[in-house]
């Protein structure tokens, strides 16, 4: 009768045992799947780049650029890259244009007589906005706030390159256009002897986000 009782016990501490092991385990699961849940995306601030093509001649060549500076004053984390994108706020100092002109004269001229002519010539600033799976900025230039809709390609589940196109006319900067044509007059002259500045502006942005 006692062995009986002493293995009974014996199996009572086995049950136990067992729950109690399964207990832990199905716990450390749960910790583990809210650790994954609350994983959130935010962006690497330092690496954001953002580019431009401008166009002149009426044959539209391409003349490209860059800026060198973003500054965020705004940013938000997210369960998805797009999802921390939406509400960042942003302001691009124009004095860090870049278009690598071997000669040293066509960023001053951009500088003088293109964002020389706009109103509050210092900064081109936006809001990155997301609706549904799409995504566009309002960027506000020459006192003017206008929307940009945006395409999109993921690298991965970190990397977004956006692109878009502005036609300067929305921003009422056909001034600044004529402007800066006018300055560039023989260079922005093609085959035809015609001197054409486009309106129209490609801009592109890469965006690099973390977990």
């Amino acid at each position: 009768m006692k062995k009986i009782a002493l293995t009974f016990a014996s199996a009572l501490l086995i049950v136990f045992a067992s729950c109690k092991d399964a207990k832990k385990s199905e716990e450390s699961k749960s910790v583990e799947a809210t650790s994954e849940a609350t994983e959130m995306f935010s962006l690497v601030q330092d690496s954001t780049k953002v580019s431009f093509t401008a166009y002149k001649t009426t044959d539209k060549v391409p003349v490209g650029g860059m800026f060198k500076k973003i500054n965020f004053t705004k940013t938000n984390s997210g369960a998805t890259a797009m999802e921390a994108l939406n509400g960042t706020e942003f302001s691009i100092p124009v004095g860090s244009l870049f278009t690598n002109d071997p000669t040293g004269t066509r960023d001053p001229k951009l500088l003088e007589f293109f964002f020389g002519v706009l109103k509050d010539t210092e900064l081109i600033s936006g809001v990155f906005k997301v609706d549904g799976d799409q995504g566009s900025i309002d960027v506000t230039l020459n006192g003017e706030t206008q929307n940009i809709p945006l395409a999109y390609e993921m690298n991965g589940d970190d990397k977004i390159t956006f692109t878009g196109t502005m036609d300067l006319a929305n921003w009422n900067a056909m001034d600044a256009v004529a402007s800066i044509n006018k300055a560039c007059e023989i260079l922005h002259t093609g085959k035809d002897g015609v001197s054409k500045t486009w309106s129209e502006v490609a801009v592109k942005a890469e965006v690099l986000l973390t977990k």
